[in-house]
């Protein structure tokens, strides 16, 4: 069902989410740091705090979680987490996931502590010399602060392929991410994932590339490029937008080395989501494309085949275009990001009590379903709707439909209504489907009490007397369908109004 509502929303991109971006929503970075360090500190810190935390016209790159690689040790994952919490404009709560020390240089996880929980870190692949892939795999699951559901739990994959064009490089490349798909079709069913990662292809046509986006047998370790633009990339300046590769080098900016790819249940607009319209490919006129979060920081778009642009920078400006070139070292890379929304959260109250009700009478009461999603923390669009429908147990009624409520609201005013046809004590149960993964199904009890359980209370006051024989001799003689006919006159259940019922009545009278 999931991977069916995702392919419709990537047919009618539409409907499926805005491409508005806000800086408080779920930002994840991927970015190949280059050779990160044999010599601390390295002479490159000043230009990744700027490069990080610099703004220019109200944006900078700030990521929650940034995926990297080539750190050369542990040395090298603790100096740069402590120039992430000591950059001017930090928040100053980064912390690292467990580095991996492996065959060549390696991926490190760093992440907010104030925005994400880290639950794991695994190597799902150990690179070697040929014809083994030559890095680890890193596997990180992460899951936004304050949720606890495995369907808000996000697996990051990170990957550095083999350079190169030999066919010994190509198979280097694609026997890595066949092993990445295949540990994706292992993961809970309930959990996202995608793919951070310098991946070295120069074609979305290369086996390795097509290794991870193409449709197999089992598709359920599938990736997708959430801004759905494949093509020869190399050296070609239709995809100048949305090069990586080489902003400090004397090849230039040629290549989309660097990217995030992500599972199809990202990009159908629901709970945990990339921000942005998937099935509309990158702007080739413009880096502010409005369908989309993804961005490759700094560039602006007019540096293909040559080094990145400084001067009229338009997208990041002169100070932190520079930074960028500096952290690149003579070739390397620019970081590459994307938005997410965080799933929706309900609240709704846990008891509906009617009270004491007559026979007959109405008995309804209102409740509200709000979106409680920390408007705080995330901001109203970094945040998904609320969806949900309502339904009751017998003897109760809740409106029908589908409802949705937007977060930062005031909530949803519903009606819900209790049968007092029958008198006695009632109790039921109204549940609230929604798409909130914490409580996807909200459970509210209902207790009420119809009174009038005397036998001849014909005016439901509690007791028999002379006005409850007044009613039965008004309609007596009189049948269901007849002028004047009183159900509840109907004492016996007859369909008649006779002698029958007026026994009954009077073996109660002034009870």
């Amino acid at each position: 069902m999931r991977i069916q509502r995702a392919i419709l929303c990537l047919t009618t991109v539409m409907t499926c989410g805005t491409a508005s971006v806000a800086v408080a929503q779920l930002r994840i970075c991927e970015w190949n740091v280059t050779n990160y360090s044999n010599n601390l500190p390295d002479s490159r810190d000043a230009a990744f705090r700027a490069a990080i935390y610099g703004q220019f016209e109200g944006r900078a790159l700030a990521p929650d979680v940034l995926v990297c690689q080539e750190f050369i040790s542990q040395a090298s994952v603790n100096a740069f987490l402590s120039l992430l919490n000591n950059a001017p404009g930090s928040p100053g709560d980064w912390a690292a996931g467990q580095f991996v020390n492996g065959n060549d240089t390696d991926s490190a996880l760093f992440y907010r502590t104030t925005r994400v929980d880290l639950l794991q870190v695994a190597t799902i692949a150990v690179g070697g010399p040929p014809p083994n892939q030559p890095r680890n795999t890193m596997r990180y699951l992460v899951r936004p602060k304050d949720y606890n559901a495995n369907a808000a739990i996000l697996a990051i994959y990170s990957s550095h392929m083999k350079a190169g064009a030999t066919s010994e490089d190509q198979a280097r490349r694609a026997l890595e991410a066949t092993r990445i798909r295949a540990n994706a079709e292992t993961l809970n069913p309930a959990y996202h994932f995608m793919l951070c990662g310098d991946l070295n292809v120069q074609t979305s046509q290369e086996e390795a590339y097509q290794v991870l986006v193409s449709s197999q047998t089992n598709d359920t370790g599938r990736f997708f490029d959430p801004i759905s633009t494949p093509g020869h990339w190399n050296n070609n300046c239709a995809f100048q937008f949305v090069h990586t590769q080489d902003p400090a080098g004397a090849g230039g900016m040629d290549d989309r080395h660097d990217q995030i790819l992500m599972e199809l249940s990202l990009l159908d607009g629901q709970g945990l989501a990339y921000i942005g319209q998937p099935g509309i490919p990158y702007s080739t006129t413009t880096w502010n494309d409005a369908n989309h979060s993804y961005r490759a920081w700094g560039n602006d778009g007019t540096s293909c085949n040559s080094s990145l642009r400084i001067n009229g920078n338009t997208m990041v400006g002169p100070v932190i275009a520079q930074a960028l070139v500096t952290a690149a070292a003579n070739g390397g890379h620019l970081p590459v990001f994307a938005d997410f929304r965080v799933p929706a959260k309900i609240d709704a109250p846990v008891l509906i009590d009617f009270g004491q009700v007559a026979l007959d009478d109405l008995a309804e009461q209102t409740f509200t379903v709000t979106n409680a999603g920390d408007v705080a923390l995330w901001n109203a669009a970094g945040i998904d709707a609320l969806d949900y429908t309502l339904s009751a147990s017998a003897g109760f009624a809740v409106p029908g439909g589908a409802f949705v409520e937007p977060p930062g609201g005031a909530g949803n005013l519903h009606v819900v209504s209790m049968d007092t046809s029958t008198p006695g004590p009632k109790s039921g149960t109204l549940t609230i489907v929604s798409d909130a993964p914490e409580n996807p199904q909200w459970v509210i009890s209902l207790v009420g009490e119809v009174l009038g359980g005397v036998v001849g209370d014909i005016d439901g006051d509690g007791d028999v007397d002379q006005s409850d024989l007044g009613l039965l001799l008004t309609a007596w003689g009189t049948c269901a369908g007849d002028p004047g006919y009183n159900p509840s006159a109907d004492l016996d259940d007859s369909g008649c109004i006779g002698q029958g019922d007026l026994g009954l009545l009077l073996s109660n009278f002034g009870g």
